[in-house]
């Protein structure tokens, strides 16, 4: 990018995935200033702040609450400063794990069986059988997810992941190999694969070193990698997303996507899926946050260049 422009990076707030956010935020905010930019670190962590002056972008690191649903960028758009990721609406659909669910269905996305649950008190699904997963619809990181494999755990699944939201999805527990699939500037990103190494891919594992391969690309065959990207578009694009996310799948053993989630402002830290899968198309992190920006930047009309001339890798 030959512009240097002044970047201010929002990171923290007042979400569950504060901690989490912040080391995305202290990643970008590095790379960043490495291109020569003049980068402000900003932390919502209450309704006062201001932005520094003269930001001419900002770039959006926040995870959870307030910073994927929606919220901040309502007001960012208010403010006429161009931003990373998604609008407010596509935030506030991917960020809910039911509307997007209604959203899959309607697009014919392939997507689990579910039912959502408004009370901490409620029965059993009827015609269910176990085992299922649990999940606040209004959280990220798997934050509150509880893996329900018998009738006898399922009041106290409830009442933990009734702490974190008080809507609830109730999914059928897909069996398969897990894979994310990475968006960016309109291109699909390589395949990853994920291979936890004990028990379920929750919060815990996504951050604890050495729970989890990851293998990027993942050596699926061409045809079903192919319904895997399909797949992964049509999710996006049936929340109205744009610029870049994230799409959280499982692959039936019979090579059949099932899409988990939408993630609209996937994580950044330099270990992070998107990274990783930006790197096997022959992006840099570096490359990666600048990528973002000049995604940003162009909505303000300036004259940028395109995604695809980030990287001679991405497909």
């Amino acid at each position: 990018m030959d512009r240097r422009l002044t970047i201010t990076v929002m990171a923290g707030g007042p979400s569950a995935e504060r901690e989490v956010s912040l080391r995305s935020g202290a990643g970008v905010a590095a790379a960043l200033r490495a291109r020569g930019h003049r980068v402000f670190e900003l932390d919502p962590v209450d309704s006062g702040w201001r932005l520094p002056e003269g930001t001419d972008v900002v770039f959006l690191a926040l995870h959870g609450a307030y910073g994927e649903d929606g919220t901040v960028q309502a007001q960012l758009e208010e403010l006429g400063v161009p931003y990373t990721g998604c609008g407010p609406e596509a935030s506030r659909v991917g960020f809910d794990k039911v509307l997007s669910k209604e959203r899959f269905v309607a697009a014919g996305v392939p997507t689990a069986r579910y039912v959502v649950v408004d009370r901490p008190d409620a029965s059993w699904p009827e015609g269910w059988e176990p085992p299922v997963i649990v999940k606040p619809a209004r959280q990220g990181s798997s934050i509150g997810l509880q893996c329900v494999r018998s009738v006898e755990e399922w009041s106290g699944a409830l009442a933990e992941a009734w702490r974190y939201d008080t809507r609830l999805l109730v999914e059928e527990w897909v069996q398969g190999r897990e894979c994310t699939v990475g968006l960016l500037g309109g291109q699909v990103l390589p395949i990853s694969e994920v291979r936890v190494r004990s028990g379920l891919y929750d919060y815990r594992t996504k951050y604890t070193p050495g729970a989890a391969e990851y293998l990027c690309p993942a050596p699926w065959d061409e045809e079903t990698a192919e319904r895997i990207r399909w797949a992964a578009r049509r999710a996006f694009e049936a929340i109205g997303g744009r610029d870049y996310g994230r799409v959280d799948l499982i692959v039936r053993p019979d090579g059949t996507p099932v899409v988990l989630e939408v993630n609209t402002l996937p994580g950044m830290t330099p270990t992070s899926a998107l990274p990783r899968a930006a790197r096997a198309a022959g992006l840099s992190y570096e490359d990666l946050c600048e990528c973002m920006v000049e995604l940003a930047w162009r909505r303000r009309g300036e004259g940028v260049r395109s995604a695809s001339r980030m990287g001679e890798g991405m497909p």
